[in-house]
């Protein structure tokens, strides 16, 4: 069967292209290249925002529910023993109202907040991954008002694998009083 002149131009011009050329390869690599490193960017930056968010929200948690903790044994305490009115100290001893609880100190040990009630053995307030610092509990009591406590600490989140861009911190300060 003889084959028009149509039909071998059309063969030509269109089946016979084998594989891509030279120019094509390389566009087609650098159009991939490029698509993969802007994944691998947005990829890495929601990763990072996502451990900095972690580290900040694991701070401000502890730090709140340690204020909150600090504030209401204040406020149920029957007097302030230690420190002395228009002093400063790094813990707090309270004369509770149960017995069993008496005293209450609240001071720092291997860089973390603690609690002791009585004659318990001490609770931790904060986790071992976050660092306590600059804890200081100021008497501002006067011989005519009940006792006033102002309590001030820094909390520290800081990552053990060395990168220093998620390590956050933060101070916390209140003031309470005895009922």
């Amino acid at each position: 069967m003889k084959k028009s002149y149509e039909q071998m131009s059309y063969e030509r011009e269109f089946l016979g292209k084998k594989g891509f050329t030279l120019v094509e390869l390389l566009i087609s690599i650098s159009v991939v290249g490029i698509l993969i490193v802007g994944i691998t960017d947005f990829y890495l930056t929601i990763v990072s925002s996502r451990v900095k968010n972690q580290t900040i929200a694991e701070v401000e948690r502890q730090g709140a529910a340690t204020i909150a903790l600090i504030s209401q044994r204040i406020r149920n305490a029957e007097s302030i023993s230690a420190p002395a009115p228009g002093s400063s100290a790094a813990s707090l001893t309270l004369d509770a109202v149960d017995a069993g609880n008496d005293p209450t100190t609240v001071d720092s040990a291997s860089s973390r907040l603690r609690i002791t009630e009585g004659l318990a053995n001490p609770v931790f307030l904060t986790a071992p991954s976050v660092t306590l610092s600059d804890l200081t509990f100021t008497n501002l009591s006067r011989a005519s008002t009940p006792g006033i406590m102002r309590v001030s600490f820094t909390l520290t989140r800081v990552h053990t694998e060395g990168s220093h861009e998620y390590d956050y911190a933060k101070t916390f300060t209140t003031s309470a009083s005895v009922r």
